[in-house]
C-alpha cells in the first residue's frame, strides 16, 4: 500500500457510508445537469472560483477576504501582506489555467505547483529529496516518507489514478489523501492536494470545475485534519474518503439550492455544445435541451452563434441544420 511505502494499490475499504455517498452524489449530478448547473452561468462561475481560492488559502493562513480577492481579479490595488497577495495572484493564475493541466500526469502537477508557489519558495515545482515532518502546535503530526522515495511513490499513485478500475469519485479522494501523506513538496502540499482533487473530479463531471468544495473544507477544517490523522493512524484512507464524499455531497446540495438561474445566450450555446458535440442538430433539438425558452429565443441564440462563428448553418427553413465549428 502507498501509505506504507509500497507499490501496491492504496488501501481502503468500501463502506456503507461510501456507497451511500456515491449514490447521493450521482443523483445530485443528475439534478445539476437537468437544471443546466453542470456549467454554471458566468457570474456564478466567477463567484465560486473566488470562494474556492479564498477558502483554500485561508486554510493555509492567508488573510485576504473574498472582497480583496475580487479586487485583485479586477486589477485593483489591495492593502495586505505582500506574501498573501502573491499567494492569491498565483492561485488565480493556476485556477485560470486548469484546462492546460492533465489530471493524470505528474509533470503537469509539478507545473501547477510551480505556478502556485512561484516566488514563495526557492524550488517551486520540484519534488523534495530530503525528509520532513509536519508539526501541528508543539507536536509532530506526521512523518512523511523519505525524500528518496517521493518520486516512486508519486509514480505509483499516478499509475493507480490512470489504470485502476475504482470509480473516479473514489480515486479523487484516495489521491488527495495519499498526496498529503507523501507530502512531495517543500510547501504548498495542502492547496495542491485540494486543487488536484478538483482536477480529477473535473474529469468525472464538468460541474466540479467551479464547485467551491474548499469552502466546505474550510468550514470543517478541524474535521478535515482529523480525517487525515485518523486515516494515518489506521494506515488506510477509508475515513478520509467518507469525509470527502460528504463534503462533495453538501457542495452539490448547496449548488442545487440556487433557484432561477439566468443563463445568457452564450451560456446556453456552450452548454449545448457539451451535449451535442460535433453532430448536426436542429432548432428543435436545441429547444428540447432548454424547455424553459421560447422558439424565438432559440432562433436568436442560434443566429447569435452563427454570426459569431461558433456554429455553421446548412439548409433553409425546415431543412436547416447546425453544427459546432472546430475551435
Amino acid at each position: 500500500m502507498l501509505s506504507m511505502y509500497s507499490a501496491m494499490k492504496p488501501p481502503f475499504e468500501i463502506t456503507h457510508k461510501i456507497l451511500a455517498g456515491i449514490a447521493s452524489i450521482s443523483e445530485k449530478i443528475g439534478e445539476a445537469n437537468s437544471a443546466h448547473l453542470n456549467k454554471p452561468p458566468t457570474e456564478l462561475r466567477k463567484k465560486n472560483r473566488i470562494k474556492t481560492i479564498q477558502s483554500s488559502l485561508e486554510i493555509e493562513g492567508n488573510v485576504l477576504t473574498v472582497e480583496q480577492i475580487t479586487a485583485l481579479l479586477n486589477k485593483k490595488r489591495v492593502l495586505a501582506p505582500e506574501k498573501d497577495i502573491l499567494e492569491v495572484k498565483n492561485a488565480i493564475d493556476v485556477y485560470d489555467r486548469l484546462d492546460e493541466f492533465n489530471a493524470y500526469d505528474l509533470s503537469s502537477l509539478c507545473k501547477a505547483h510551480e505556478i502556485l508557489m512561484k516566488d514563495l519558495i526557492d524550488t517551486p515545482g520540484t519534488l523534495r529529496t530530503f525528509s520532513v515532518g509536519i508539526v501541528k502546535g508543539s507536536k509532530i503530526a506526521h512523518i512523511a516518507p523519505p525524500g528518496r522515495m517521493v518520486q516512486s511513490l508519486l509514480n505509483d499513485l499516478f499509475q493507480y489514478l490512470k489504470n485502476d478500475d475504482d470509480l473516479l469519485l473514489i480515486k479523487s479522494c484516495v489521491f488527495h489523501y495519499e498526496f498529503e501523506f507523501i507530502h512531495p513538496f517543500l510547501d504548498g502540499n495542502g492547496r495542491m492536494g485540494r486543487l488536484w482533487q478538483t482536477m480529477i473530479l473535473k474529469e468525472y463531471s464538468p460541474v466540479f470545475e467551479f464547485l467551491p468544495i474548499e469552502t466546505l473544507i474550510k468550514e470543517r477544517q478541524q474535521d478535515y485534519y482529523l480525517a487525515l490523522e485518523q486515516s494515518d493512524n489506521q494506515g488506510n484512507s477509508t475515513i478520509f474518503i467518507e469525509f470527502m464524499l460528504v463534503i462533495i455531497q453538501d457542495a452539490l446540495g448547496d449548488l442545487l439550492k440556487i433557484q432561477n438561474v439566468t443563463l445568457t445566450n452564450t451560456d446556453r450555446v456552450m452548454h449545448f455544445k457539451d451535449i451535442v458535440g460535433s453532430k448536426f442538430f436542429s432548432r428543435q433539438d436545441y429547444l428540447r435541451a432548454f424547455k424553459e425558452i421560447s422558439s424565438a429565443t432559440a432562433s436568436r441564440d442560434l443566429k447569435f452563434a452563427v454570426d459569431n462563428g461558433i456554429i455553421e448553418k446548412q439548409g433553409d427553413k425546415r431543412t436547416t441544420r447546425y453544427r459546432f465549428l472546430e475551435n
